[in-house]
């Protein structure tokens, strides 16, 4: 019951912020790097709401109760399931469909400091630090793992919320939730 509901429920989760983020990542030219970050984040958080209807569907599948503990676990996997997703999809994009994409960021970068006025001593500081950077993010590991770390907070934050509303004692009437 528990592996059914994590699958299908992460398996949702992670086409949601994957579809999100392959319908978005063509259009970054125009949307700007900025506004794609909101988009980016605010889809992800939409495809985490899908944590708090595994855990209640969990819930009713046990007869009701549900203690913190196993909501966690199951809100949880779901989670990760659904960054595992996003990981792959953003590995799809940076790796293959997008490979110019740090050096497009780069330059969104640098021109948003000279735009604030930063000094050309800044400017190439920046330039060397993206450098470096990219160097480390071309490394797929490297990159699946900070890319798991993008999601992954907030799909643990909606977790402990969401166990901690839907948890319930058996035997106890409660149709609030």
């Amino acid at each position: 019951m528990m592996k059914r509901t994590v699958l299908t429920f992460g398996a949702i989760s992670g086409v949601v912020s994957s579809l999100m983020m392959l319908a978005t990542a063509p259009f970054i030219d125009r949307i700007g790097f900025d506004h794609g970050a909101v988009i980016g984040y605010t889809a992800i958080v939409a495809s985490f709401l899908l944590v708090f209807f595994g855990i209640r569907s969990y819930r009713e599948q046990a007869g009701g109760s549900l203690t913190f503990g196993r909501g966690f676990t199951v809100g949880i996997l779901i989670t990760v399931i659904s960054c595992v997703c996003y990981v792959a999809t953003w590995e799809l994009i940076y790796f293959k469909l997008r490979p110019n994409f740090w050096e497009e960021y780069t330059t969104y970068a640098i021109e948003h400091q000279r735009a604030a006025g930063a000094t050309p001593e800044a400017l190439e500081k920046t330039r060397k630090q993206m450098a470096d950077f990219k160097v480390t993010y071309d490394n797929p590991i490297i990159n699946a793992g900070m890319t798991f770390l993008e999601p992954f907070p907030i799909g643990l934050g909606i977790t402990i919320i969401s166990a901690g509303v839907l948890r319930r004692k058996r035997g106890r009437e409660d149709s609030s939730v």
